[in-house]
């Protein structure tokens, strides 16, 4: 089947003074090309609202985006006044692990207000520089279930259901803390307390923790015959967070009781390996073995000194680190 030379158009840009519009190109269909085209091309040159048609030298280029030739760190480096690189070693999630004791201060009463003020502080101070922080409180400074099994007839369960609302009511005056100077926080709660705080979604914890927003969970697990211990092991797996800090009276792990043994020592470092067989009385055995088969590290340090977290949420040196090693460097916001 022949084909005659037919004249087909297509469209190029030109421009006028104050409008764009197209000025065809000459294509022709070959003969000698079964169902082809020959054409002849201009170049696409757009120049509206000019107020003279001349061509662009290299209409191409318009098309190419322009590329910083400072190349972009790699995750994890920072880079110092000198453009050259250094490591970064803060964790970027962290799930802090706060005890009810620790919030009753000096326990005059059940809350201590310097002490959440302080623990607002320092967070604020921490998710400035872009780290996200969760937050899993106790409720023993309310009311400790395991305590009470047995008082006028209360059964486990009941008891740590009991314990789980203290934990609620902790959580929301922490939040209330935070937001008093400008920390967005969200409370989310094992089992549906709609009115006071948001259910506990994976999904919806890790999109706040995402836009900077500090998350508290509260209830525990949702479960009796579990610790917040647990809860906070098993939140930090579920969000993948980096690391578990435990803030408690205590300065650390110590291979014997400092009050009955002036002469303790407070140990650096330890193994997973180490809490299991030597039963140390850092967090409950389930909890231990959630972070070792999870390989998340585990740090014990004292929340009633100042700094003390902003520097574990830094990864500076404090307290006792738990399945990890520590850095040879000291740690920089």
């Amino acid at each position: 089947m022949a084909f005659s030379n037919r004249l087909v158009t297509s469209y190029g840009a030109i421009s006028s003074p104050s409008l764009c519009f197209l000025k065809p190109n000459n294509c022709y269909k070959n003969s000698s090309i079964d169902m082809g085209f020959q054409c002849s091309y201009q170049p696409l040159v757009v120049n509206c609202c000019s107020s003279e048609m001349e061509p662009i030298s290299d209409p191409v280029n318009l098309r190419q985006p322009q590329f910083s030739s400072v190349a972009m760190p790699p995750f994890g480096v920072t880079m110092n006044d000198n453009s050259t690189s250094k490591p970064s070693y803060k964790w970027r999630r962290v799930l802090l692990k706060v005890s009810g004791e620790a919030l009753a201060g000096d326990k005059k009463q059940n809350i201590d207000p310097k002490i959440t003020m302080a623990i607002a502080r320092e967070v604020a101070s921490v998710t400035r520089l872009g780290i996200e922080v969760a937050i899993v409180v106790g409720g023993g400074n309310i009311f400790r279930g395991s305590s009470w099994v047995g008082s006028s007839g209360l059964d486990r369960s009941s008891a740590d259901y009991i314990g789980m609302l203290a934990t609620v009511m902790n959580a929301i005056y922490l939040q209330a803390t935070m937001e008093s100077i400008g920390i967005p926080t969200r409370v989310q709660t094992a089992f549906r307390m709609s009115e006071v705080a948001e259910p506990y979604i994976r999904r919806r914890a890790v999109r706040h923790l995402e836009k900077g927003r500090v998350v508290i969970f509260a209830a525990g697990t949702g479960n009796p015959f579990f610790t917040t211990d647990t809860a906070a092991a098993l939140r930090s797996a579920e969000i993948n967070s980096e690391v578990v800090l435990k803030a408690t009276n205590v300065d650390g792990v110590y291979d014997d009781d400092p009050r009955r043994n002036p002469n303790a020592r407070l140990l650096d470092t330890l193994t997973y390996h180490d809490v299991t067989t030597k039963e140390l009385s850092v967090m409950d055995m389930t909890a231990i073995t959630l972070c070792q088969e999870n390989n998340i590290p585990v740090v014990v340090f004292n929340l009633n000194k100042l700094g003390n977290i902003s520097k574990a949420i830094r990864r500076e040196r404090v307290g006792t680190l738990i399945g990890g090693t520590r850095n040879s460097v000291t740690a920089t916001a």
